[in-house]
This record gives C-alpha cells, structure tokens and sequence, in this order.
C-alpha cells in the first residue's frame, strides 16, 4: 500500500445522468481542467449518545445526516466549459446547424470529392443554406479544414461548397462541419437607419431562415472588402428579426449611418447561443457525476463520485494582468467512493482538446456598462477602464433531505440569479449617479482569441455601492454591485461562443 497519494496524479471528469442518480448505458465522462478544489465529497454527521450514567462517559454515536458537494476552480478556454454551462444556465444551448451537435446525434462524414466539391454522409446534412458559411474541422486533408461557403442548399447525403476541396475516402469520425455565418448574394443588403437605431436589409434573403433571435449578437463584416462594409462593422446585439431586416440595438461600431452594399457580397458571422429560458418547457435540470479520480493503490484507480449533481454556482473572474478563471460549484445527493477494486465506472473518456486560456491583456475585445438606450445603439460608456470585475451566477440549489435517506432523495432549485462586481477608474459622476438614481444599465463582454470568441451580455441590470475610493498618490476608483433582472428579451443572462470570426475582428 502507498504511503500517501500526490494531488498531480489526481483527475476530473463529468458524464450527464439520464435520470437523478443514473448514468447512460455508455456515458461520456468529459474531462476538466481544476487549479483547485473547494469542499469536495461528502460531509458525514455523527450525533453521540449521552446518556445520564455513572461513568459519566459518552456512547458511540450514530450518523444521521450526509451532505454531498463539490466545487473548483478552472481556466476558461473555448473548448473546456460550454457543455458543462448548460447545467447552470438550466437551458439547452441554441446551436447551429452542425453534424455534431452537443445535444443531438452526431453526423458521421464518410467522404469528401474534390472535383465536385462535395462533403458526403449517409444521412443528416439537410439544412446547411445556400450562402452559409461553415467551418470545417478535423479532416485529415489540411484543403478541406477552413471556412467554406456553401453552395447550395443541402441535401441529406451531401453537402456542396465553392471552395476547393481535395478527395478523402475516411475522414476522422471526429470531422466536423458547423455552420459560422453567411454570405448575402451581390446588391442583397444595405443598412439603413430607424431613427438612430441600425438596421441590416435584405431584398432576396428571408432573415428569419438564419435560426438569428433577439438578444443574440452577430459580426457583421468579412476581410475582404466586398465581403464588408466600409463603416458599419464589428460586433452588434440583435434587438428585432423579421424577413426583410434586423435591428440592432447595440453597435460596436461609432457613428453608424446609412451605407449601400451596392455591388458587395457582406457577410456576416453567428454563434451558438445558450441563455436561461422563460418558457418552462425550455427550461432543462441537468444532473451529473462529477468523477474525482484519487490515484492508484495496490489494486487499480480509485475514485469518488458526486451522485446527483446539480450545478448551483459559477463566478467568471477577471482581473488585471491575469488570466480568466471561473469557479463551479454542484449540489449533490450523495457521495461515493471506489477502491481500487472496484475501479472506475465504466463510458467513454475523451482527452480534451488543448487550448489556451484567455487573458485579461490582449484578449478582451470589449468590456462595456452603459445605461441602456432605446435610441442609442452606441451609448458612452460610463466608464473607460476597469481594474477587476466577477460575473456570478447562482441557482439556489439546496438538497431535499428526509426520513429514511442519508443525504439527500433531491434537489430544488431557487430564484436564478445573476450578479457581481467591478471596480472602475473614475473618470467622472455619471456612473456614480446611475448608482443613486437605480438607472437600467447594462454589460457586455467579449473575449476574443485566434478567429474565436467567448461573449457574456446582461442586457438590464442596477448597480449597487458606488462610493468612491480616494487614497493618496493613486488613481480614484469606483467599487459596483452588479444586480441583474428580467430583460426585454425575456432572460437575464446571455452567453455566446463563436467558433470562427474573421481576422478583421481582432484577436490574432
């Protein structure tokens, strides 16, 4: 037997269950990637029997109560944590078409023909769109991973593109096709203004086909100059979506005005979109097991499992000169341990794709609070600098406990509830008046890394403390609370990961 267990050799993994306590017939334990662990297991309690006796000794005591939880801490990168913000946003994420969808059945892609530009599968390509853009990832032949254009719409079978592509009989199984934004055929659209709000119009797309919804945030613009246009470009947030246009209610972008497309081809880019629902019947509990493997003894592996975990917490954490963390923490109903033995439960175990976190340096594209403007789409900020700021979100999960069950038989979750804090540079009393007089502010930010992006939005949210700190010899700063609430789009919280943007966006 080892005399001790190193932390190093320890590892994190988590699979869905298909019922509370139940795994899949063959789960998917996703790995992690913990800087640390908060109160991990299961915490016992024992009630000691005192009975008056002449010894005046205590009886052996039994154990009466288990309360199964765990949390840590992790980096944020692009491929490590979106599957598992589901759980905490109670939601499905929105995605677009791809033939591996995190929540459907994967499309397998058996072949790709050069000479007619063709990405072929047995059955599940139907909806790619003429126009769409799709990126392709995990071929074998490096020409038929990029961004492709579609060509027309697909079929079932197959999928044709403009682009050059090269002959492979057996690409990986891994190889995916997803679909990233759309070209508009020459002279489609223009935009125009509504008073002082942006409008995209078309004049051969039907808009809504595009699977866009209000609150979302698209790219408009591609690198090459017929592909944008020449002053209204970059990120914006979708307020309206009908056939022939989309208003925009936020703008990246200054000084917005009218400008044709006349004679371009303008693209525009979309991400996959998860935010907490209002519809009940789109509201989604997830239940997992969190698996924390704890090194070999004389056997095998041993490990020990979160049963029934219900995310309860998330704190996305930036400050400056630093990276991007966010800590996770799970509500559980029970706790088990494995020996070595017993080894670990049986699925499938992926190795996670490396990739690096973001920083809060370079990789920020936009942080930006402002009040919110039902007629300025690109409002001052109301502030220019930050020097650290957390985004939360808390379910209120607490366990469900009773007679005859040690640890919990449920969950139920609480009010969802979105929060946190920044400091700011002051640099005038705006902010500071916004806080005394409750105005409606909102936050947005976007990370952006090597064609990718990660983007978090409250649309409505007050602030709180606001009271200047002044110390000698430094910057005065402006310490805020962050409280969100029920906004015109019917959610408190968006989150969006793009999976490819043009270098125009920034972020190399």
């Amino acid at each position: 037997m080892a005399n001790k267990i190193d932390s190093n050799i320890t590892g994190l993994r988590y699979a869905e269950e298909v019922s509370l306590r139940t795994l899949p017939a063959s789960p998917i334990f996703y790995p992690l990637e913990p800087n640390s662990y908060s109160d991990f297991g299961g915490q016992i309690s024992t009630i000691a029997r005192n009975p008056i006796n002449p010894s005046r000794q205590r009886k052996k005591g039994v154990t009466t109560d288990l309360d199964a939880s765990g949390g840590f801490n992790q980096d944020l990168t692009i491929n490590n944590t979106t599957r598992l913000l589901q759980g905490f946003f109670f939601a499905d994420i929105r995605q677009k078409k791809s033939t591996q969808p995190m929540n459907g059945t994967a499309v397998p892609i058996t072949a790709v023909t050069g000479s007619s530009k063709t990405f072929a599968a047995a059955s599940g390509l139907a909806g790619f769109l003429a126009g769409q853009l799709v990126l392709a990832k995990g071929f074998g032949v490096t020409a038929n991973n990029g961004l492709k254009q579609v060509g027309t719409a697909s079929t079932a079978t197959a999928t044709v593109v403009t682009d050059t592509l090269a002959d492979e009989a057996a690409p990986p199984a891994t190889a995916t096709l997803s679909a990233v934004g759309y070209q508009f055929v020459s002279n489609d659209v223009q935009i125009v203004m509504n008073g002082a709000l942006v409008r995209l119009q078309a004049t051969a797309t039907n808009l809504t086909t595009l699977g866009i919804i209000p609150g979302e945030w698209i790219y408009v613009g591609g690198d090459a100059a017929a592909t944008t246009f020449t002053n209204n470009k970059g990120f914006a947030r979708v307020s309206i979506v009908t056939s022939t246009y989309i208003e925009f209610d936020k703008v990246a972008w200054a000084g917005a005005a009218i400008e044709a497309g006349t004679g371009k081809t303008i693209r525009i880019f979309f991400g996959d979109v998860l935010k907490n629902e209002s519809d009940p019947s789109l509201i989604k509990r997830r239940t997992y097991q969190v698996e924390r493997t704890l090194g070999l003894d004389a056997v095998g592996t041993m490990s020990e499992y979160l049963v029934g975990a219900v995310p309860n917490e998330l704190t996305l954490n930036i400050a400056q000169a630093d990276k991007v963390s966010m800590d996770l923490t799970f509500v559980a109903v029970d706790n088990e341990q494995r020996t070595g033995t017993q080894g670990i439960k049986s699925g499938v175990r992926p190795a996670l794709d490396p990739a690096s976190a973001f920083n809060t340096s370079s990789d920020f594209s936009r942080i930006k609070l402002s009040l919110v403007s039902a007629t300025d789409p690109a409002p001052v900020p109301l502030f220019a600098f930050a020097t650290d700021m957390t985004l939360s979100i808390n379910n209120n999960v607490s366990p469900n406990k009773a007679i005859g069950v040690l640890g919990a038989f449920d969950t139920s979750a609480g009010t969802f509830e979105v929060g946190g804090s920044m400091t700011a540079y002051f640099a005038d009393v705006v902010a500071a008046q916004a806080v005394r007089n409750n105005s409606d502010v909102t936050v947005d930010i976007i990370m952006l890394k090597k064609n990718i992006a990660m983007l978090w939005d409250i649309p409505l949210l007050s602030l709180g403390d606001g009271r200047l700190s002044v110390e000698q010899d430094q910057a005065i700063t402006l310490p805020l609370e962050t409280n969100a609430a029920e906004s015109k789009f019917n959610h408190t919280l968006l989150f969006q990961s793009f999976s490819y943007l043009p270098d125009a966006a920034g972020g190399m």
